[in-house]
């Protein structure tokens, strides 16, 4: 009896062991349905970049040797033409009057099936953007630190009642151990 349920067992675990691999292995299509579903995928670099900047484009998947990208974003077309690393590569002036949000680029490849892709791309305002260079001296060094402390200084009267009490309390205590241990040392204690 007990060798039956170790059988069962033992079958349970081969069916859940080699489940995963009979449905990775299994056919999704035929090789016309697998052509015709061409995976073409556009890469934007920056995907964020302020109006009046310029974006590095590049498509995979497109069979021809050019494409044509636009956006409302652009000054103009984007020509995309073969690169080194048999991509599709263009750049695109963003257009310096573009408001900030959200733009969509639409690619179509110039091959037998006009294959399209299409990507985002981001423009940022102008008014979060850090400038360039400084637009002011910078405030570095000892320099700054001394007329900051200059100017509070020149306000400031001089120490008050508390402190100038605070300072006679701590000079008798200093005086009264001063007074105490000098005259233990004159007197030597009898043992």
């Amino acid at each position: 009896m007990r060798s039956i349920s170790l059988t069962f067992c033992g079958a349970a675990v081969v069916a859940v062991t080699l489940m995963p691999a009979s449905v990775a292995l299994a056919d999704s299509g035929t090789s016309q349905e697998k052509e015709t579903q061409t995976r073409a995928a556009l890469s934007v670099d920056p995907a964020s970049i302020a109006p009046g900047g310029e974006v590095d484009l590049r498509v995979d998947g497109c069979k021809g040797g050019k494409a044509k990208g636009i956006s409302d974003a652009f000054d103009s077309d984007a020509g995309f033409s073969a690169a080194d690393d048999s991509r599709l590569s263009a750049r695109a002036k963003i257009r310096s009057d573009a408001a900030a949000g959200d733009y969509d680029i639409w690619v179509t490849c110039d091959d037998d099936k006009d294959t399209r892709v299409s990507g985002t791309v981001t423009v940022v305002g102008r008014e979060g953007a850090a400038p360039v260079a400084p637009i002011a001296p910078v405030r570095a060094g000892g320099g700054g630190t001394a007329t900051l402390l200059a100017g509070e200084a020149a306000q400031q009267d001089g120490p008050g009642v508390a402190h100038t009490v605070t300072g006679l309390v701590l000079a008798a205590v200093a005086s009264v151990a001063v007074a105490f241990r000098s005259s233990r040392r004159r007197h030597p204690s009898a043992d």
